[in-house]
């Protein structure tokens, strides 16, 4: 079954979750970088959380809440953060990436954060960083754009 993109109102809704359980993450990918309001689509939501066995008990009770059906296997998985989960059953797509190429801890990538509204975003470095470590194909291509966009959004910034 093909999902709609990605939709900022799905991230308002892991963000209204995680805040609720009390989930330390950040928006992580394109789905971040749109946020931030780059003019691009996505399929799924990426979240880099921080990777504690307390986190990922949070994480699972978010995520519940938001109606995604978990097995005990990616419970576990979740709990024990697993450098990459990919949740498709629930209401969206969602990817938590525990271990995101590119970015050597979570502590750095939070310290250069954005809170755009209610939403902990990585660093527009970080993402491209990590799109750039990734090597997969469907990243290089984001990259040019997303560099000009960085460009642009840190002038704004000023």
């Amino acid at each position: 079954m093909d999902r709609p993109a990605f939709n900022p109102l799905q991230a308002q809704e892991v963000a209204a979750a995680f805040s609720r359980a009390g989930v330390d993450y950040l928006f992580i990918g394109k789905g971040a970088a749109i946020l931030l309001g780059f003019p691009g689509t996505t399929q799924d939501v990426d979240v880099f959380p921080a990777k504690t066995e307390e986190n990922g008990r949070r994480i699972v009770t978010a995520l519940g809440e938001l109606g995604f059906e978990l097995g005990e296997t990616t419970e576990a998985e979740i709990i024990s953060g697993k450098d990459f989960v990919q949740l498709k059953f629930g209401p969206f797509d969602i990817n938590l990436v525990f271990a995101p190429d590119g970015i050597e801890t979570f502590e750095e990538a939070k310290a250069r954060a954005i809170q755009e509204g209610p939403f902990p975003v990585a660093n527009l470095r970080d993402i491209i960083a990590s799109k750039k470590a990734s090597g997969r194909k469907k990243d290089k291509l984001d990259l040019e754009l997303l560099e000009l966009f960085r460009i642009e959004f840190e002038a704004r910034q000023k």
